[in-house]
């Protein structure tokens, strides 16, 4: 009996103050939709630099025929294979708990793997290039990427040996961009977070002090602190609950439209974020939102009912 007098006091309610429950419906949509949009950037983060920090390599690159501004490329010769093998044998003595991997990258695998693939004619900055204007490389797969340093200190000034890059260099940029984007996000769900907790909190007091008569005749009948606080809590909870779901099916189809839909289709050598990755986090999202609407309305109403 007690729990059907407090859902049908939730319902009329709900009824009641449809404009201020429409209030609370929009702040937790915005809210949680910077909140979601936050949580999934951070995602896409974490598994881009997954499959790439596990595809990384540290590059050696070898001295090309020809000028290099390298002191290690002085011969103004590529190394020999004899020289390539002591280089091979180098990292093997000297880095082998580190490199887990080397393969050799001549010219003419570059050319055709590589360069090719970017430049299908083979013309770079208005010069047709072929093989022979390569360089072969050695490509080291370490244990720990972040080991490079050492790798770096090795082979640096080994003869015949023109750079060692460190291919995270190259994602990091974009790491960093992803990061100060997730930390926009981050903030701007914060303040809408404190938002939705205010408005929640005093669209429910002004519920609250639109049944200031009812309430305290239950007061008065001997209805409990819980039985009296119960419907307007469930109110806020109701409201938010519809506001995360709406949050997260907008989330949805940005998602499907601008991930699925869109960038994946053109940008293959990057993995993104899928509507599963949406509807893992949806629980938390729902969750959270009705938790914070709990605790906000019986926050409020604990001051103003003073019950």
């Amino acid at each position: 009996m007690r729990l059907r007098f407090i859902l049908s006091e939730t319902w009329t309610s709900l009824r009641r103050n449809v404009p201020m429950i429409l209030s609370v419906m929009l702040v937790t949509f915005i809210s949680f939709l910077f909140i979601g949009a936050s949580v999934l950037m951070q995602a896409q983060i974490t598994k881009a630099k997954g499959d790439w920090y596990d595809k990384v390599e540290v590059v050696v690159w070898l001295c090309p025929d020809g000028t290099s501004q390298s002191a290690n490329c002085s011969s103004g010769k590529a190394p020999t294979d004899n020289e390539i093998v002591d280089i091979e044998n180098k990292i093997q003595d000297e880095l082998g708990s580190v490199v887990s991997k080397v393969t050799y990258v001549s010219r003419e695998e570059f050319y055709k793997n590589t360069f090719l693939k970017q430049y299908p004619n083979g013309i770079y900055q208005g010069r047709t290039l072929t093989a022979a204007d390569m360089q072969a490389s050695l490509r080291l797969k370490l244990t720990d990427p972040t080991k490079y340093q050492q790798v770096s200190e090795v082979l640096s000034g080994v003869s015949g040996v023109e750079e060692v890059q460190d291919q995270r260099q190259i994602f990091d940029p974009v790491f960093n961009v992803l990061n100060k984007a997730t930390v926009v996000t981050v903030v701007l769900a914060g303040v809408m977070i404190v938002v939705a907790v205010l408005l929640t909190g005093t669209t429910i007091r002004m519920s609250a002090a639109s049944r200031k008569n009812e309430t305290e005749i239950m007061r008065l009948v001997g209805a409990s602190n819980w039985t009296i606080r119960l419907p307007f809590i469930l109110e806020g909870m109701t409201a938010s609950m519809i506001g995360s779901l709406l949050a997260v099916g907008a989330l949805s189809g940005i998602v499907q439209i601008f991930i699925t839909d869109g960038i994946a289709q053109t940008v293959q050598w990057m993995p993104f974020i899928t509507q599963k990755t949406v509807w893992l986090a949806a629980p938390a999202l729902v969750i959270g939102a009705m938790v914070l609407s709990a605790l906000s309305s019986a926050v409020s109403l604990r001051r103003y009912l003073k019950v």
